[in-house]
């Protein structure tokens, strides 16, 4: 299993949200290239980059600190946050991203993703599957589609998606362990899908349990950021793969 370091922007800052909620953010470092970095030095290998601002702004803004990312260390970056259009992910591609994730636009204009994932291929688009009740949430997370998770997975592996973050939002932020049953569900009906967990992360032993699942990746954020998990400790786990 992979360990995917998140870093998520605001005004070009490092922060983290509590159940994206943009009222409850707290702000952990001024410059994410140089956090980055920090992530490459130590080995790791991707990069969860999240343009909070254009996931608000239903726009990419900050294509700037993806371009500096990309330019300066040598970490797969996947982009998420205000890709809405063909041109967006021509853009973010041509920024330097190798994936991009396909969020609340993948619940509310299934046509277009499904014309990304034909035209650049499976493995280029990652499927944002952000759950309460397992319900499928867009516009951060502010709204249910009232789409049915395994029916929304079923629909887009059907259509060739290779890879899909899976995030609890009951989890994110919170530091209360990740969504274990709901991973172990998802992976018993599709054995194949290079499943993402997202969200709830607060230790070494959280990410031990996840590793056990068989899971792609796991994306860590506020546990990093609050010195719970050390830099050293996430190499760890990506070394003994």
């Amino acid at each position: 299993m992979e360990i995917i370091p998140a870093i998520d922007i605001i005004d070009g800052k490092c922060v983290r949200l509590t159940k994206g909620d943009y009222n409850q953010k707290t702000e952990y470092f001024n410059d994410p290239v140089e956090v980055a970095q920090k992530f490459a030095a130590a080995g790791i290998k991707r990069l969860h980059l999240v343009d909070l601002d254009g996931a608000r702004q239903k726009k990419v803004v900050n294509i700037q600190t993806l371009k500096d990312i990309t330019a300066n260390t040598s970490l797969i970056v996947d982009f998420g946050g205000g890709v809405k259009s063909r041109s967006d992910l021509e853009m973010v591609f041509e920024a330097g991203a190798s994936q991009v994730t396909a969020g609340s636009i993948a619940a509310k204009d299934p046509g277009e993703v499904r014309k990304w994932i034909h035209d650049f291929g499976g493995e280029k688009i990652i499927l944002g599957a952000d759950v309460l009740d397992r319900k499928i949430m867009v516009s951060g997370w502010q709204q249910s589609t009232g789409l049915e998770l395994f029916t929304f997975l079923k629909e887009y592996i059907e259509a060739g998606v290779k890879y899909a973050i899976c995030t609890d939002i009951n989890k994110d932020g919170m530091l209360s362990g990740p969504a274990i049953e709901l991973y172990e569900e998802v992976l018993a009906e599709f054995p194949d899908l290079k499943l993402i967990a997202s969200g709830g992360v607060s230790s070494l032993d959280d990410l031990h349990q996840l590793k056990s699942k068989k899971l792609f990746a796991a994306i860590v954020g506020k546990a990093y950021y609050e010195n719970r998990i050390t830099l050293e400790q996430l190499k760890e786990i990506n070394d003994a793969d």
